[in-house]
């Protein structure tokens, strides 16, 4: 799904600001192919007008889709006693040191619960446009969120209040990838989902299951975070075709893209 209510604006002082939430396989300091090219790919392009969320990853990667399982569903009601909600939101706010910057917030795979869960608190904390005077926009890729969720349509909701501007979601996901949505509407859907994604030959799904990593055979959410062409992919979403970060960061997108692949 993408908004068209709010457009972005490209002239000598706009101010972009691009905060990555990265999926279950990430540490501080660990990252599968997919974030780490996507890191080194947006730090040439937006130098130190982009960073990654830090300190909210489990130690491991089962932890951390746990916790996106458990919190895909509703915003969580008292985000402000949730530690992992609270580091975000920090990052979020210390990054954005004028109110007058573009907030883009992109996320992946089970990073998307967490960029959604904060973007709700983000919307809530800003309704008097302390923090940010701009609607923020917001990326959720490779998503576990279901559009039927309670979670996703308060996303919604701000977005038509005008805290939210442009989502980008729907677009963001691969064909054929099975754990889109896999969050559900209740807990016990997102399990009964991801039950079904690990042992599709017991739920009566077709596919590979979510735990085969062959970068040939395997579940394509697991093939595609082994490449280089996910990040490529993202960013010509994200920074050329919608060109959230407008129109200087696009050339500098294309020049960086084309380097890569030569």
């Amino acid at each position: 799904m993408k908004s068209e209510s709010y457009q972005t604006k490209d002239n000598a002082n706009d101010k972009y600001k691009v905060l990555f939430f990265a999926g279950g396989e990430t540490r501080d300091d660990k990252f599968n192919i997919f974030t780490g090219s996507f890191i080194r790919l947006m730090q040439k392009i937006l130098e130190n007008d982009f960073d990654f969320i830090r300190g909210v990853y489990f130690k491991t990667p089962m932890m951390n889709v746990i916790w996106a399982l458990n919190h895909a569903q509703i915003p969580v009601e008292y985000p402000e006693n949730e530690r992992r909600i609270q580091n975000s939101f920090r990052q979020v706010v210390e990054t954005c040191n004028s109110s007058d910057s573009q907030l883009i917030i992109i996320s992946s795979s089970s990073g998307s619960i967490m960029a959604a869960q904060t973007a709700c608190y983000l919307s809530k904390k800003n309704s008097n446009k302390d923090i940010l005077k701009r609607p923020f926009h917001l990326v959720l890729g490779a998503s576990m969120i279901s559009s039927e969720s309670v979670l996703y349509k308060k996303l919604i909701h701000y977005q038509e209040e005008g805290k939210i501007g442009i989502i980008l979601h729907d677009e963001m996901q691969d064909d054929g990838d099975t754990s889109y949505g896999v969050g559900g509407t209740t807990r016990m859907e997102a399990y009964r989902n991801a039950f079904g994604l690990m042992f599709p030959f017991l739920s009566g799904k077709v596919g590979p299951s979510f735990l085969n990593t062959n970068p040939e055979t395997g579940h394509i959410h697991r093939r595609r975070s082994q490449t280089v062409q996910k990040a490529i992919d993202y960013i010509n979403i994200i920074l050329i075709k919608n060109k959230l970060a407008g129109d200087y960061y696009k050339e500098k997108a294309l020049e960086e893209i084309k380097n890569e692949i030569c």
